[in-house]
């Protein structure tokens, strides 16, 4: 027994047909626009530092390696591992203040009763719409009068002391999505507050803790800002300052080791986050379970 197509199924196929490839083709053309400087990066990184402006090519025909072998002399008698040791101890320490005292902070709102609870929840959210500007000025003569200028310290102090009021956010909103039940069965068990934060949401708040680092890291490995302003001298650069080390005092900058040295300076972020991306997804349901 045959079949016969009527014009209409045809004309829904063919309309599902185009969509589906006007899709793709746009998708497509969105991928382009997302990748196009990360291939401008790659291949100006191959390329004599003459060519990377006036060359029109994104890949070249010529690979050099020069920018790459030149990163191993170091940039004015230093060398570029100075410069990710340093932003590896920024990262990691603004990592490891974010993490504890962000979720130590939204504890106390979302899991403890106190008078004023609101209030205080209110004006820390309200710290987000404060520009970061108008506390430079302030925190950089207090830390100048304390002489802790050309150290790590004003850069991560505020990490140690839950002034990330988005990430406090974050987890007060995942805390409180939690079971009061688990809570009760803590005290039942005799847990106080610490125990109870330590053993029993801490575990199960690990995407809103993963997703805090990933974050943490990635932006403080970026910083400029804070470094330029509080590091004077160049063996506390980091990353983001040494890059500007490529530049000399008449103004000439060596692009290809410059551009060799972000594809380099890429590769940690990459790293952290594909180490822990796959946390992002596991959900509060599937954390208790385990």
């Amino acid at each position: 027994m045959t079949t016969v197509s009527t014009p209409a199924v045809r004309t829904a196929g063919e309309r599902r047909r185009t969509g589906s490839i006007a899709w793709h083709v746009s998708a497509l053309a969105v991928l382009a626009v997302v990748l196009y400087p990360v291939i401008w990066v790659v291949g100006a990184s191959f390329k004599p530092s003459k060519d990377i402006i006036a060359s029109i090519e994104l890949l070249p025909t010529k690979p050099v390696w020069e920018n790459f072998s030149g990163l191993a002399d170091g940039i004015s008698g230093i060398s570029i591992g100075t410069f990710f040791t340093n932003s590896m101890m920024y990262a990691g320490l603004a990592v490891v203040g974010v993490v504890l005292s962000s979720s130590l902070t939204a504890y106390a709102f979302a899991k403890i009763r106190f008078a004023g609870r609101n209030l205080l929840f209110t004006l820390m959210i309200g710290t987000l719409l404060l520009p970061y500007h108008v506390l430079l000025i302030p925190q950089y003569v207090m830390f100048r009068k304390l002489e802790l200028t050309d150290t790590l310290v004003p850069l991560v102090a505020g990490k140690f002391l839950a002034t990330e009021a988005f990430f406090v956010f974050l987890m007060v909103q995942f805390m409180r999505g939690l079971p009061r039940e688990l809570d009760e069965a803590a005290k039942l068990d005799g847990c106080g507050h610490l125990r109870t934060y330590w053993s029993i949401v801490l575990p199960l708040c690990r995407p809103a803790l993963i997703t805090s680092a990933i974050f943490t890291f990635i932006n403080a490995w970026n910083d400029f800002m804070g470094p330029l302003i509080y590091l004077n001298t160049p063996d506390n650069y980091t990353v983001s300052l040494g890059l500007m080390m490529f530049r000399d005092q008449e103004g000439i900058s060596n692009y290809g080791s410059m551009i060799a040295m972000s594809l380099v300076a890429l590769v940690p972020v990459i790293a952290f986050f594909m180490a822990f991306q796959r946390y992002l997804i596991d959900g509060m349901a599937t954390s208790g379970l385990k």
